[in-house]
């Protein structure tokens, strides 16, 4: 599978009552393809995967499916905290025609690199279907060496990973340890352009979903070899980037989202997110995407 360029990691709509909306997710996928999304990607942390019920994540999953209809590749993470819940949300984006699953690392409860690598062979192994790694060390507690990355490499099934640690020398050794066909794709915005330079694949970017355009002609540009551009533009998110200190950030980048203009909704309680003081700030920030 070949994956390269902005993913977004898309957000999931809610209504003020929590329950999905899908009109909305409806809209927000074509949003996405019309700004020249290399894929999509829900259900990650910017789709609250963690506050959705078994059953909204599936809704999700279908939705973004069934609106998608085959235009460009689809993700979704399918990461629980047990193997068998893993497995069984893997095998039913499998059945949707998911072209690959984000298979974040076991949280909550401490885990060992021995532990991930049996957690992610078990779970390529009885899915068969692409997995891309998901390594978020602050929220899941545990780093995944390159050591392990490497290892995993070698199954079939396990095609990629995405880092969010923000340590660019973790992603450094990902590129330099695993086949050139690995995949490695960044998840921390402000690192992208140097994971392409350093032979990385792209970014799946949070910050898509408030300027799409925006974090794509960072792959654009860099694609084309005007590094000055790309440059230019990579360093142009900083402001925004620079909001995720006020709370967590992808409530921030939710409620960045609905200041634009496009009704997302709340993030699932207490994580909603609207402040007057965070608003103002967010407001100047995304002050150069207001149409």
């Amino acid at each position: 599978m070949e994956l390269r360029g902005i993913i977004p990691a898309m957000v999931t709509p809610l209504r003020e009552d929590e329950s999905v909306n899908i009109e909305e997710l409806r809209n927000q996928v074509n949003r996405q393809i019309e700004a020249g999304a290399a894929a999509l990607f829900c259900l990650g942390t910017n789709g609250e995967f963690y506050a959705l019920s078994q059953e909204e994540k599936r809704l999700v999953m279908r939705t973004v499916a069934e609106e998608n209809c085959g235009r460009l590749p689809i993700l979704a993470g399918t990461g629980c905290i047990t193997t068998k819940e893993t497995i069984e949300l893997t095998k039913y984006a499998k059945e949707l025609g998911y072209d690959a699953v984000s298979v974040i690392a076991p949280y909550f409860a401490e885990c060992s690199q021995g532990t991930l690598l049996h957690h992610y062979t078990e779970v390529a192994d009885a899915c068969q279907m692409p997995i891309i790694l998901y390594n978020i060390p602050a929220r899941t507690g545990i780093n995944m060496t390159w050591q392990t990355v490497a290892k995993l490499a070698e199954h079939p099934y396990i095609i990629g990973i995405k880092d969010s640690s923000g340590n660019f020398d973790n992603t450094l050794r990902y590129i330099e340890e695993t086949p050139d066909d690995f995949i490695v794709l960044c998840g921390n915005d402000s690192l992208i352009l140097w994971t392409l330079a350093a032979g990385g694949n792209g970014g799946i970017s949070g910050c898509a979903n408030v300027c799409p355009e925006v974090m794509v002609s960072i792959y654009e540009h860099f694609a084309a070899g005007e590094w000055e551009k790309a440059r230019e533009v990579q360093d142009s998110i900083r402001p925004l980037r620079d909001c995720f200190k006020l709370g967590n950030p992808n409530s921030i980048v939710k409620r960045a989202t609905n200041l634009l203009g496009y009704p997302v909704g709340p993030a699932k309680s207490p994580f909603s997110l609207e402040d007057p003081v965070i608003d103002e700030k967010l407001r100047a920030a995304i002050a150069p995407y207001m149409a």
